[in-house]
């Protein structure tokens, strides 16, 4: 098998079992609060929402983080 898609496998698994162990972790605890928010990109325009500032502010690091990963592995995987 590819070895970037034995990786790629891999995360989708680390994340779905993350979530899984926040989801119990917060039942199990009876109280928690929870706070959330997302990016749409279309092209150039942002459309961000979100449960409150702190966040958005998050969600908005986290779309700069992937944005330049995805433009590093770009120019990675095509350069000449």
């Amino acid at each position: 098998m590819n070895l970037l898609f034995t990786f790629g496998l891999a995360l989708v698994f680390i994340g779905v079992a993350l979530a899984f162990i926040a989801v119990l972790l917060l039942a199990l605890r009876g109280s928690g609060k929870v706070s959330g928010g997302g990016v749409i990109l279309l092209g150039p325009f942002p459309i961000v929402f979100g449960s409150d500032v702190k966040a958005l502010k998050a969600v908005i690091a986290l779309t700069l983080i992937l944005m330049a990963l995805a433009v590093l592995f770009t120019l990675e995987v095509f350069r000449w």
